[in-house]
């Protein structure tokens, strides 16, 4: 015998100003929308580097919670921001251990506020801890608003690999608060913005024209920066919610563009490139290579990094050269890890025009090869950083 079921969910995606402030009823709202008359008990997860930078953050948490009659579970727990959290299973295992000690059922929440990856780990911890704990993402980087936080993959890296470990599991809402973007340093301003520019190269072309009307502007305007958020934010949901394989089934992953060398360089460069930096160069080295294999306008092509550099992004790493025990470039092991991740098959997305992407199920290495050492050209005087 054989029976089928389906099971809906609910995304919730939401976009304010000053969350954790005692007249904003939203998230209070988001916690009670299913039991209403429930006393609702809450764990708050606070990265570390948004805590220093937002001093009045923990405190102000505990005051939002009494003020709207949540039980917070335990004083907000910290952990450290950035790829550490994810690149050791003690921090996943901490929070579980806080999940257990306080004692959160399925129907308590946890609230991660944060970048991407203490994102990734706290909703990694909830949704493995009960068969599930409900989520609320908190994000606060550009990166995280417009791009990671809105999904439903939780993650952390073993072995090596990135995201070898984890969960499809959506959140129970998504809050951006823009107010956390404005303490953000410029280089972390920049970076997330590389994600933006990938969805609208894949999926708006008229998005990507207002991108390249503003790209010397958009990392430093607030306005402009909120409203591209805003749109890639919609365009990721629209993608999850509309293309019929949010957990990832079949082996495609369509928002990839760019992100089989991004990968691998955040490994062979121990992170000390950006996830969005790794995924610029990972866009103009797919762009070189569709261009050299026929199916991209040189033109369409030279539109796009123009745009990434004028943002801010370097278009090359030396760590793009790095060779393995074998002289082998190291780079192209990230095409079999990436094959690995997506079930056993190859799936890259490229490109065939701005707003047209498409997808190959075989990388050509001496094209590859070759597109490196043609976007070599792009190198700067001064490569480090």
């Amino acid at each position: 015998m054989e029976y089928g079921f389906s099971v809906p969910f609910a995304f919730p995606l939401h976009f304010t100003r000053g969350v954790f402030a005692p007249d904003n009823p939203l998230l209070a709202g988001i916690v009670r929308r299913l039991e209403p008359a429930r006393r609702h008990r809450l764990l708050a997860v606070v990265d570390a580097r948004v805590a220093a930078t937002n001093p009045a953050l923990v405190d102000g948490i505990a005051r939002y919670a009494a003020a709207h009659d949540l039980e917070l579970a335990a004083a907000p727990v910290i952990v450290p921001g950035g790829e550490a959290v994810k690149n050791d299973l003690a921090h996943p295992l901490a929070l579980l251990q806080k999940i257990n000690d306080v004692g959160l059922d399925r129907q308590s929440f946890v609230a991660v506020v944060g970048g991407g990856a203490v994102l990734d780990t706290a909703s990694f911890a909830a949704a493995i801890a009960h068969r599930g704990i409900r989520v609320v993402r908190v994000p606060t980087t550009v990166l995280s608003q417009a791009d990671s936080g809105v999904g439903v993959k939780n993650s952390v890296n073993l072995f090596g690999k990135k995201n070898f470990i984890g969960t499809f599991v959506p959140p129970f809402a998504v809050i951006n608060d823009f107010e956390f973007l404005e303490s953000l340093d410029r280089r972390d301003r920049i970076s997330g913005i590389a994600e933006v520019v990938k969805v609208a190269v894949l999926k708006d072309a008229p998005f990507f024209d207002d991108i390249e009307a503003n790209a010397t502007q958009v990392a430093a305007d607030s306005a402009i920066l909120a409203r591209v958020i805003r749109r890639s934010a919609e365009l990721h949901l629209h993608h999850i919610c509309g293309n019929g394989d949010p957990f990832e089934l079949g082996s495609a992953r369509p928002l990839d563009f760019g992100h089989w060398a991004a990968h691998k360089l955040e490994g062979i460069t121990g992170h000390r490139l950006r996830h969005g930096e790794a995924v610029a160069i990972g866009i103009a080295l797919d762009l070189t290579y569709s261009v050299r294999m026929g199916y991209l306008d040189r033109a369409a092509a030279t539109r796009v990094t123009t745009v990434l550099e004028a943002i801010g992004f370097q278009l090359w790493d030396d760590a793009l050269e790095q060779r393995d025990q074998d002289g082998r470039l190291s780079l192209l092991s990230g095409l079999r890890e990436f094959r690995e991740h997506l079930g056993g098959e190859l799936h890259i997305t490229l490109l065939r025009s701005i707003g047209d992407g498409f997808e190959v199920t075989d990388m050509n290495a001496a094209e590859v090869v070759a597109s490196i050492e043609e976007l070599s050209a792009m190198r700067p005087a001064n490569v480090g950083r």
